[in-house]
């Protein structure tokens, strides 16, 4: 398994080329296609489970892979506005305001600097998460180089989930958004424009916390204020991107890296999402996508029943041991 891989991994890396100008990066068990601005999908990988050679976001299971986010449109792309300006990046949507500063990559990282007007440096810092081989960390830092304080900082991610093996047909969940604080809205349109200060309405009505919406062509959009940024500081929170074999490995991805609010995005094929589909049995992951650093609660593992519980069952303990204690000292007064 571990040579499969390895081999795999060398494969999408001979074949995504020199470009500095875009990356497909992996470790064996995830890959993305990361381009020049931050966005996903690029070409050159190898044909997955159902015949794409783009690279969006990937699943790579006994050297199969499995795209989630190239096939149709490459909707995946983020932006950030302020004061009634934006910049963004979408290869299908559209990409405006952004200058490149920097791109730089290795075989398992990439890194992307881009400004915004004069207003604001935004870095893309993408890497492997070391808590678990199913996610890449992306920390993302956004500095105030206007020289003024902004009132409000606004970002938007958005993609279109086309999950292999039944790309077009996906069931998708997003959950997290109603504790976080830093969300202002998340919906099940995958194709929505990247500018924050543009409408995005949900697609099938979904809008929020949802769980397994469809199955039909749909994909997640998150909204963000920030708030204030001061002149000269800057604003961080990580995004997470990957796959595992079914939902509760990927719930368990999440919790390992502190993720607060997430979307899955897997076939519509697996209707009970535990990896496999229900006609015939093919493997269908669960394709992840999620974000810590925005004002949420950290997701429960499903798999570590006390990683809440602890707490609360400790004190219970203690509360009942007291009123035991208490009752014992009044029977021997009496």
């Amino acid at each position: 398994m571990k040579f499969l891989k390895i081999a795999s991994a060398i494969a999408l890396l001979g074949m995504a080329g020199a470009s500095q100008a875009l990356m497909i990066i992996t470790d064996g068990n995830v890959a993305l296609g990361v381009g020049d601005l931050g966005q996903l999908n690029v070409e050159g990988g190898n044909a997955d489970v159902a015949g794409t050679t783009g690279v969006g976001l990937r699943y790579i299971s006994e050297g199969v892979e499995y795209e989630s986010t190239f096939h149709g449109c490459e909707c995946e792309g983020w932006g950030v506005a302020t004061g009634g300006t934006s910049g963004y990046a979408n290869n299908a949507v559209g990409t405006a305001g952004l200058s490149l500063v920097s791109f730089d990559s290795t075989a398992t990282t990439a890194t992307s600097v881009t400004s915004m007007g004069g207003l604001l440096q935004i870095t893309h810092d993408f890497a492997l998460a070391t808590e678990t081989d199913n996610l890449f960390r992306v920390a993302v830092t956004i500095e105030n180089i206007s020289g003024a304080d902004i009132a409000n900082l606004l970002y938007r991610r958005t993609f279109d989930w086309d999950a292999s093996p039944t790309p077009f047909d996906e069931f998708v969940t997003i959950g997290g958004t109603a504790g976080a604080s830093a969300v202002l809205g998340a919906n099940d349109n995958g194709f929505c424009s990247s500018n924050p200060l543009e409408s995005c309405s949900p697609q099938l009505g979904n809008s929020g916390d949802f769980t397994a919406a469809g199955p039909d062509d749909i994909g997640s959009n998150f909204d963000f204020d920030f708030g204030a940024l001061l002149t000269g500081e800057s604003f961080s929170f990580e995004i997470f991107y990957g796959g595992a074999a079914n939902r509760n490995a990927a719930l368990s991805a999440l919790a390992s890296v502190g993720a607060e609010v997430y979307s899955f995005g897997w076939s519509g094929s697996d209707v009970n999402q535990d990896g496999f589909a229900d006609d015939d049995g093919a493997i269908t992951p669960t394709y992840i996508f999620g974000f810590s650093g925005v004002g949420g609660t950290v997701i429960i593992d499903p798999d570590d029943p006390v990683d809440v519980p602890a707490p609360a069952s400790l004190l219970l303990f203690a509360t009942g041991f007291l009123a035991l204690f208490a009752r014992r000292k009044r029977y021997a007064k009496l």
